[in-house]
C-alpha cells in the first residue's frame, strides 16, 4: 500500500478544501479592515489638519486685519510723518492706545511695536524710544529689506518681546511685520505685532501617543510644537522624516510614508494659501496598526473555530465515504492479498482488479468464441460425415441458430471445393491450409450467412451447404450455378489460384447432408477426365440419380485397435459388435460386406507387424486367415471367428507386454512432467514423444498412478507452487504465469480450492514457519 490510504487523502483533501478557503478568507478579510482603518486615520488626519489649518488662519487673519486696521488710521498715518519726542505726551498715549487693542486673547499678541526709520523712534509696550538708541536697531532696520510688505517671520526672542509679558519666557516668536505705510512704495516705518510660539502650542494639543502635529514654514522650520525646544529647527531634527521626503511637500495637500531612523511614520500635511506654512502630522503606523491586529487576532480565532468544525465534518464525511470502498478492498485483499502490497492505492487496486476481470472475461469470451467455432466445425465434420442421430441435429442446429434459417429453405445443397494443381504456382505445399482458410473466407463473403451454414474444411475440402427459399427447381439450380462460378472467378482473380467445384443434387432434408457431401466428392472425382477449373454439378453424373456411397466405420476400428493395445478384452468385444452392427445394417450386397470384414482384418493384421508380433505366434502355419473369413456368412459366425482367430490372441500377446511396458511408459510420462512442468505440457505431446495413441498412453497412465495426466500434472504444479511460496520470495503472479495459469485469478481459487486458503495466506503462514 502506498505511503497515503485512499482516506487519509479523502482527509487531507476535505481538509484542504475547507481550511484554505477559510485562510484565504480571513487573511483577506484582516488585510481590508487594516486597510480600512489605515484610510480612516488618513482621512481624519487630513481633516484634523484642516481644521487645524482653519483654526490658526482664523487667528492669525484676525491679527492681521486688526493691525491694517490700526496702520491705515489717521492717527498712525500722521505719526509716520512727524518726529515724536517726550514733549508730545498727548500723541504718544494715542498711539499706545491704540497699538494696545491688538493685544487680545483671540489674536495671541504679547507686543506691538511701531517703528518710524525716518524720523528714528520707536514705540513698544514699555514706552518711547529713540531709534539709534534702541537695542534692537540693527534687526529693525533689516526687516526694511524684506520682500513683502506684509511678512509672517520666526524670531528668536532677544529684545523685541517685553519683559512684562509672555513674550519673556518663550525662546522664539512669531512676528508680523508690516511696511508702513501700507499703500505707498516710500516705506517709513514697521509695524511689528509678536505672537509667542508658546501660546499656539495649544492649538495642538490633539497630540497622542500615536500622532505628533506641528507647523513648518516654507524652509521647513518649525515653527509650533508641543516640545517648545523643537521651535527654530528643522524639521528633519525630529528623526520622522528623511531629507528626500521634502519633495513629497510640493502639493497643496498630501500624505506619504516615511520610514525614518525612529520608526516607519504616514505623514499627513496641509499647506497654507494665507502664509505658506505647512500643517504636518505624524502618525506612528505601528500604533495604527495595533487595532488592527486586534481585528486580525479577533478573525483568526473565528477561522481556527470555523477549520475545527470543517475537519471534523470532513473526517465523518470521509469515513462515512469511505466504508464501500473499504469493503471492497477487504474483499479483494482476502481473495487476492498480494495485490494490497504493490498497488499505489486503492483505487488503483480496484481498477486493476476490474481491469483483470474484464481481461478474464475478454479471455473467456474469446476461448468460448474459439471453442464455438470449433465445436461449430466438429459439428458440422460429424453432420457431412454421418455422424448424427436425428436427435443430436435437431438440438445442434438449434445450439448454432441454424434452425430458424434452415426451416425456410425449400431446397438445399453441398458445395465442395478443392485446389486444382498448386504446384504450378508460385504457393508451396505448406501453404495449402492457408490458401483453404483463404477460399474459405471468400465463400462466406459472397454466400449470404441466411442462405448457407458455416464453410468447413473437410480432409483439404472446403464444404459449405448451400439453402434456398426458391422453391422452383430450376431456378434453384441457376442460382446455385452463378454463385458457384462467382466463387471460382473470385478465387481466381484474389488468390491467383484454379479450383473446381463440385455440387451435390438438390435435397429438403438436412439428415441428407451426408450423402450430398459424398456426392459432391464423387463429382469432383471426374476432373480425371474433365481436367482443371471445372464446376461438376452431380445432376450431370449417374444420370442425375442418386448413387449408394457407404462410409468404413473407421472411428469404431480405431477405437477397436486401442482396446486390444489396452489388453481390454471386454471393451473389445463390444467395439467388435458394434462395427459389425455398423457394416450389416446398410443396404449392401455380399461383396460389398465382405471388403469391409477384409479391411478390417487386414488392419488387424497391420497393428500385428506394427508391434513387431510375429504371425506364427498364434496363427498356425499353412492357416490362411483371409480364406477362413470368406468362407463365413453368419454375423454370430464372423464375431466369434474375429474373437477367437484374431482379437483375443492378440490381447494375450499386448496383456503380456503391457505389464512390463506400463510401469515403463508411466515412468517416462512422469519424467517429463517433472521437467516440462513449467511449459505447455499435454499429454497428445507426451504421446508423440513416445509415439504412442494418446489415448493408449492416458489409459496406461491411469492404470499405474490411479490419476489422470491432467489431474497428476495439476498436483504437481500444486506442490511447485508451495515451494516457491515457502522457499522464495517470487511474486504470485509469477508463479502463476510459470505453472502455465492465463490469469492469476484461475490459479488463486485452484490454490484456495486445495488448500482452503490463497498463497499469500499460505506464504504468510508457513513461510515465516520455514524461515524460522
Amino acid at each position: 500500500m502506498s505511503k497515503y490510504s485512499l482516506y487519509t487523502k479523502m482527509v487531507i483533501f476535505g481538509c484542504a478544501l475547507c481550511i484554505i478557503p477559510v485562510l484565504f478568507l480571513g487573511f483577506f478579510s484582516y488585510i481590508k479592515s487594516a486597510d480600512s482603518i489605515q484610510q480612516q486615520v488618513n482621512e481624519s488626519n487630513i481633516q484634523l489638519m484642516k481644521q487645524m489649518n482653519g483654526n490658526m488662519e482664523q487667528i492669525l487673519k484676525t491679527l492681521d486685519q486688526s493691525l491694517n486696521h490700526v496702520i491705515n488710521s489717521t492717527l498712525v498715518q500722521e505719526a509716520l510723518y512727524r518726529p515724536i519726542t517726550f514733549y508730545d505726551f498727548q500723541l504718544y498715549n494715542s498711539l499706545r492706545k491704540e497699538l494696545s487693542h491688538l493685544q487680545s486673547f483671540d489674536t495671541k499678541v504679547t507686543d506691538i511695536l511701531l517703528v518710524n526709520t525716518a524720523d528714528q523712534w520707536v514705540i513698544n509696550n514699555q514706552g518711547l524710544y529713540k531709534l539709534q538708541e534702541y537695542p534692537e536697531q540693527k534687526t529693525l532696520l533689516d526687516f526694511m529689506s524684506l520682500p513683502y510688505n506684509s511678512n509672517w517671520v520666526l524670531l528668536d526672542n532677544k529684545g523685541l518681546g517685553s519683559s512684562d509679558t509672555e513674550s519673556y519666557n518663550c525662546r522664539q516668536i512669531i512676528t508680523l511685520i508690516k511696511k508702513l505705510p501700507n499703500l505707498s512704495s516710500d516705506k517709513r516705518g514697521l509695524a511689528i505685532a509678536n505672537i509667542p510660539s508658546c501660546s499656539l502650542s495649544p492649538i495642538l494639543s490633539d497630540n497622542s501617543g500615536s500622532r505628533e502635529m506641528m507647523i513648518l514654514d516654507s524652509d521647513y522650520r518649525i515653527l509650533i510644537h508641543p516640545d517648545h525646544s523643537m521651535i527654530g529647527q528643522s524639521v528633519l531634527a525630529t528623526q520622522q522624516i528623511e531629507p528626500e521626503d521634502l519633495d513629497f511637500f510640493d502639493n497643496k495637500v498630501g500624505q506619504f510614508k516615511t520610514a525614518a531612523g525612529s520608526g516607519e511614520f504616514t505623514v499627513t500635511y496641509v499647506q497654507s494659501d494665507f502664509n505658506g506654512w505647512i500643517y504636518v502630522s505624524f502618525t506612528e503606523i505601528q500604533q495604527i496598526t495595533k487595532e488592527a491586529k486586534a481585528i486580525g487576532w479577533f478573525t483568526f480565532y473565528v477561522c481556527l473555530a470555523i477549520i475545527a468544525t470543517s475537519v471534523c465534518f470532513v473526517w465523518l464525511g470521509s469515513r462515512k465515504m469511505y466504508t464501500p470502498i473499504r469493503g471492497i478492498i477487504k474483499a479483494i485483499s482476502e481473495r487476492l492479498p498480494e495485490m494490497a502490497v504493490k498497488k499505489k492505492d486503492e483505487l488503483q487496486m480496484i481498477n486493476d482488479h476490474i481491469e483483470d476481470l474484464f481481461q478474464s472475461n475478454s479471455n473467456l469470451k474469446h476461448e468460448l468464441s474459439q471453442s464455438l467455432l470449433q465445436m461449430r466445425s466438429l459439428f458440422l465434420n460429424k453432420l457431412y460425415q454421418g455422424h448424427l442421430s436425428r436427435a443430436e441435429l435437431e438440438d445442434k442446429m438449434n445450439l448454432y441458430g441454424y434452425s430458424a434459417c434452415a426451416k425456410e429453405w425449400d431446397y438445399m445443397i453441398v458445395l465442395t471445393l478443392q485446389i486444382d494443381l498448386w504446384e504450378q504456382t508460385r504457393y508451396e505445399a505448406k501453404d495449402l491450409d492457408l490458401l483453404l482458410f483463404a477460399a474459405n473466407n471468400i465463400v462466406e463473403e459472397i454466400v449470404p450467412p441466411e442462405n448457407r451454414l458455416a464453410p468447413v474444411i473437410v480432409d483439404q475440402t472446403q464444404v459449405t451447404l448451400i439453402g434456398s427459399e426458391i422453391n422452383d427447381l430450376d431456378l434453384f439450380n441457376n442460382y446455385i450455378y452463378d454463385m458457384t462460378e462467382s466463387i471460382q472467378q473470385k478465387i481466381n482473380t484474389f488468390l491467383d489460384l484454379e479450383v473446381s467445384i463440385g455440387t451435390s443434387l438438390p435435397f429438403k432434408l438436412l439428415s441428407k447432408a451426408p450423402r450430398a457431401y459424398r456426392e459432391g466428392l464423387e463429382a469432383l472425382k471426374h476432373r480425371m477426365k474433365l481436367g482443371k477449373g471445372v464446376i461438376i454439378p452431380y445432376s450431370n453424373i449417374n444420370q442425375g440419380k442418386h448413387t449408394l456411397i457407404y462410409s468404413y466405420p473407421r472411428q469404431i476400428e480405431n477405437e477397436l485397435i486401442d482396446s486390444i493395445k489396452l489388453a481390454d478384452e471386454e471393451k473389445a468385444s463390444e467395439l467388435l459388435r458394434e462395427w459389425l452392427n455398423e457394416v450389416f445394417h446398410r443396404d449392401r450386397s455380399p461383396h460389398e460386406y465382405q471388403i469391409s470384414l477384409l479391411r478390417l482384418l487386414n488392419d488387424l493384421l497391420i497393428v500385428v507387424q506394427e508391434a513387431g508380433i510375429r504371425l506364427p505366434q498364434f496363427v498356425p502355419e499353412g492357416r490362411s486367415l483371409h480364406h477362413e473369413l470368406l468362407q463365413l456368412y453368419v454375423s454370430a459366425e464372423i464375431e466369434a471367428w474375429f474373437l477367437s482367430s484374431v482379437i483375443r490372441p492378440l490381447i494375450q500377446v499386448f496383456g503380456d507386454r503391457r505389464d512390463s511396458q506400463y510401469h515403463n511408459l508411466s515412468e517416462q510420462i512422469i519424467d517429463m512432467i517433472h521437467k516440462d512442468y513449467d511449459k505447455d505440457l499435454t499429454l497428445e505431446e507426451c504421446a508423440s514423444r513416445l509415439h504412442y495413441n494418446a489415448f493408449y498412453l492416458s489409459s496406461v497412465f491411469k492404470k499405474e498412478t490411479n490419476m489422470s495426466f491432467s489431474d497428476y500434472l495439476s498436483m504437481h504444479r500444486f506442490h511447485m507452487a508451495k515451494e516457491w511460496l515457502t522457499g522464495t520470495d517470487m511474486p504470485i503472479k509469477d508463479i502463476a504465469q510459470k505453472l502455465r495459469y492465463n490469469n492469476p485469478q484461475n490459479f488463486i481459487r485452484f490454490f484456495r480450492k486445495q488448500t482452503g486458503m490463497t498463497p499469500g495466506q499460505y506464504r504468510s503462514q508457513y513461510g515465516q514457519a520455514a524461515k524460522g
